[in-house]
């Protein structure tokens, strides 16, 4: 695996610069000999839509003191830990293969990507700069090693683990999303704290049961699924006219939003996920100048795990969500969904 030894990052937001020194990119796979195996995914995981790799990053503050102290070396921690999870949770460790129809199957080779590396910074001039997306370094610290991006035949999981001079360090972890989803990812990563803190197992026992969430056969939809609707071509603005920016929702604004929402049927006030949601939504309406008579939609992923007729197993850490649609016209409030 080819890759630089040292790499600058000249800014966050033009206030800050360091470097990051990575060490040779290893395999790490299950501490403990488990199962070869070719497991399926289910069928909802083999949409077009999750063939894609979700980045995480996370900042951890130091126990005080330079990082040679007696705080010990979180990369060893979390090598360590990442081994004795991916034995429970050994597909992680695999790759992904096409077979007949575009189905999707785990081969679980026990093969996942562990760098490390060291950054010249303290995590008090990262906070001073801002923590905020877009993260300008996220590429010093979740390295793109050679061969790791593809979706099919690459690793599944890669994870990095950055020392800073304050003694803090940043774990950053990039999965492909066919795996798991948000809760999924939260669950693997809770495991590997746990176990990284000297628990004997994870609090919670991973499970597999992807055959719970296969179609029927053959499918029998119920209804139109609006949101696997071609879309037609938005004229967006060229990119260099698009920029990125952070808005943070303090309890004050969400208040500020709802007071000026219109009261709902029987009195029922809207949610905050509502009112952020329709905001939003309206906000991207106006802003792409949607011409009147084409459809705005929005499209939001509703978990199904608290679904008891689907018996999804605690533990269950695979895609457990569907999509659903919304529609109007713009402009103006919107009314039943079509």
């Amino acid at each position: 695996l080819n890759h630089p030894k040292l790499s600058l990052c000249p800014s966050l937001i033009m206030t800050i610069a360091f470097a990051v020194r990575w060490r040779d990119p290893e395999l790490v796979g299950p501490a403990r000999k488990t199962p070869r195996e070719t497991k399926r995914l289910s069928d909802i995981e083999d949409q077009a839509g999750l063939r894609w790799h979700v980045p995480f990053v996370l900042f951890y503050r130091g126990r005080g003191g330079d990082a040679g102290a007696d705080a010990g070396d979180p990369a060893a921690a979390v090598r360590r830990a990442l081994g004795e999870a991916l034995v429970p949770y050994y597909p992680l460790a695999g790759r992904l293969r096409e077979v007949e129809g575009r189905k999707l199957v785990v081969d679980c080779t026990g093969e996942g990507v562990f760098v490390e590396a060291d950054a010249d910074v303290r995590l008090a001039e990262v906070e001073a700069a801002g923590l905020t997306p877009p993260f300008p370094c996220m590429d010093q610290l979740l390295f793109d090693v050679e061969g790791s991006g593809g979706v099919l035949n690459c690793p599944l999981l890669l994870v990095q683990v950055t020392r800073l001079r304050c003694g803090g360090f940043v774990f950053a972890l990039r999965l492909n999303h066919t795996m798991c989803d948000a809760v999924g990812i939260v669950q693997f990563m809770s495991a590997v704290g746990e176990l990284a803190r000297g628990l004997p197992a994870p609090t919670v026992a991973p499970a597999w049961s992807r055959e719970t969430l296969d179609a029927r056969s053959p499918p029998r939809p119920s209804f139109p699924h609006h949101e696997y609707d071609p879309v037609p071509p938005t004229p967006f603005p060229p990119p260099g006219d698009m920029v990125m920016r952070t808005f943070t929702f303090s309890p004050a604004d969400v208040a500020a939003i709802k007071k000026g929402l219109p009261v709902q049927r029987g009195g029922k006030k809207a949610t905050t996920f509502e009112a952020l949601a329709a905001l939003i939504w309206r906000a991207r309406t106006a802003a792409l100048e949607i011409p009147a008579g084409e459809d705005a939609r929005l499209v939001v992923a509703a978990g199904v795990r608290g679904v008891r007729d689907l018996g999804l197993p605690a533990g269950y850490y695979g895609n457990a969500c569907a999509c659903t649609c919304r529609r109007c016209p713009p402009p103006g409030p919107c009314g039943a969904s079509r």
